[in-house]
């Protein structure tokens, strides 16, 4: 049952994605609180890959046989490589949110799935099927978190104003 509430809640994160992340003014998806982080529209990029080529597939390939070997991925390299920052925010938010979708619709349709399965990385050992799953939602928490940090800070640049009287950040 853990696993459908871990389900249950990527679906809710699509959700708030959406409502997140839709109607951002350019100025606003553009900028930077610090040079070394990330912006909105890198955010984007970077968890449309993700859904896509890193968890999506590890749970699919790990419960299908974990013997096979998974795909080598290096987001660390992506920003450049697929120039994030050149991107399309709108048609990114849209593709981040359909792939959400299909996965969503994808983990809905397992039939008593073997979580327990497991792929033997050489550097991290044993890694389950429910771990690629209980991770997946923990990256969407930590993206949330850094849409919420770069959302207030952006404000606070906005405004100009103190924002203590909401209280400690």
């Amino acid at each position: 049952m853990k696993h459908q509430k871990i389900i249950n809640e990527l679906s809710k994160n699509r959700t708030i994605f959406n409502d997140m992340l839709k109607d951002v003014p350019e100025q606003e998806y553009l900028w930077k609180w610090n040079p070394d982080k990330w912006c909105l529209l890198e955010i984007v990029c970077h968890l449309f890959d993700e859904e896509r080529e890193d968890f999506r597939t590890r749970t699919k390939l790990v419960l299908q046989d974990p013997t096979i070997p998974l795909p080598p991925f290096d987001p660390t390299a992506w920003p450049l490589d697929r120039a994030y920052f050149q991107q399309n925010y709108n048609d990114k938010v849209y593709c981040f949110l359909n792939e959400r979708d299909q996965s969503i619709d994808w983990l809905q349709t397992l039939k008593d799935p073997k979580w327990d399965n497991a792929f033997q990385h050489p550097k991290f050992g044993a890694m389950s099927a429910g771990l690629f799953l209980a991770n997946w939602l923990a990256h969407d928490y930590l993206h949330l978190r850094q849409i919420l940090t770069l959302k207030y800070k952006y404000l606070e640049q906005l405004s100009g104003e103190s924002l203590s009287y909401a209280g400690g950040w």
